[in-house]
């Protein structure tokens, strides 16, 4: 400033100065501040850039996933909520497969209704095989020749009874997952198995008698399992709690579930033919977080409706719940 006034002062009494150099550079300065306020405009006027797009469908794996399902009250609310769930997943392929003689107008009329890519499958349980009234649920573990029947689809050996018959060509890439139709799943799950090499594997919320079991991780890989029950399992996981790669399964053509197998060891009857436990793939944020529960639904009380029957004015049976 004290040179701008001196340079005033020597232009007044006439005397030489030299003010260019600092007016210069003070207009360099207004030109610089001018240039970079343009650029802001211009920046703000610019469209934001897209969003990073996802694969396309067709580039995804498949996800296959297999559920077993068997006629009661609760049946058809159940598989309205998972098909419901599973919809909002790209690239799926639901295997469902009846615990019947035959199909079932209820199942089929679902499958169509859904708007899913289907194969519909039906496989009767052998008698010894079935819980007797009043036998709990771990007597004789459930849904085994059902999980098979989608095994054996998958590795073409037919079966189909609606949807699509044909087993997937050589070289899919693809993961096979096992989804009980009373379990709840964040659609979150599906995309943390999609990519699995080989057995993937995350906690499971709501079982086991604890919050949540699942694999303990440390440096990225599973180094235990947190669990209350049996620990020393082989592989001490929850049915919903692991999905395998397409082509590993049918690398091992005989890796299946074994119906004798003791209370508990259902998933380690597959599993030990697939993978040993040190080569586990943890997904879910290395098994931090839990993105399915065990969350069975209660069996209704048909007390009212007991009596009504009785009394010849039961719920019209064409009406299907």
């Amino acid at each position: 400033m004290q040179r701008f006034r001196d340079s005033a002062t020597a232009l007044s009494s006439g005397q030489p100065c030299d003010c260019l150099p600092p007016l210069r550079a003070a207009a360099e300065q207004l030109r610089q501040k001018d240039l970079r306020i343009s650029q802001l405009q211009a920046e703000l006027r610019r469209p934001p850039p897209a969003p990073a797009q996802p694969p396309e469908p067709e580039a995804l794996p498949t996800i296959y996933v297999v559920t077993p399902t068997y006629a009661r009250l609760v049946q058809k609310a159940e598989l309205v909520r998972l098909s419901q769930t599973l919809s909002l997943v790209p690239r799926l392929h639901w295997l469902l497969v009846e615990d019947a003689e035959g199909p079932t107008p209820l199942v089929s009329g679902l499958l169509a209704a859904s708007g899913l890519l289907f194969t519909h499958l039906v496989v009767l349980t052998p008698k010894a095989q079935r819980l007797r009234e009043g036998e709990p649920g771990w007597v004789h573990p459930r849904g085994v020749e059902q999980r098979n029947k989608a095994l054996d689809w998958l590795r073409g050996r037919g079966g189909a009874v609606g949807g699509e018959k044909d087993p997937p060509p050589p070289g899919t890439q693809g993961v096979v997952y096992f989804a009980d139709d009373d379990n709840t799943y964040s659609r979150e799950l599906f995309e943390e198995m999609r990519w699995t090499r080989g057995v993937s594997v995350w906690p499971v919320g709501l079982v086991g008698g604890l919050r949540f079991e699942g694999p303990q991780v440390q440096d990225g890989r599973v180094v235990g399992f947190h669990t209350a029950w049996e620990p020393n399992r082989p592989f001490p996981v929850d049915m919903a709690g692991f999905a395998v790669a397409l082509p590993l399964l049918l690398d091992k053509p005989n890796a299946q579930f074994d119906s004798t197998a003791p209370r508990g060891h259902l998933e380690s009857s597959l599993l030990s033919h697939l993978v040993d436990p040190k080569d586990l793939e943890p997904r879910a944020a290395n098994c931090t977080r839990v993105l399915v529960w065990h969350t069975r639904t209660e069996k209704p009380k048909m007390k009212q409706e007991e009596q009504l029957q009785r009394q010849g004015r039961g719920s019209d049976p064409a009406i299907e719940v």
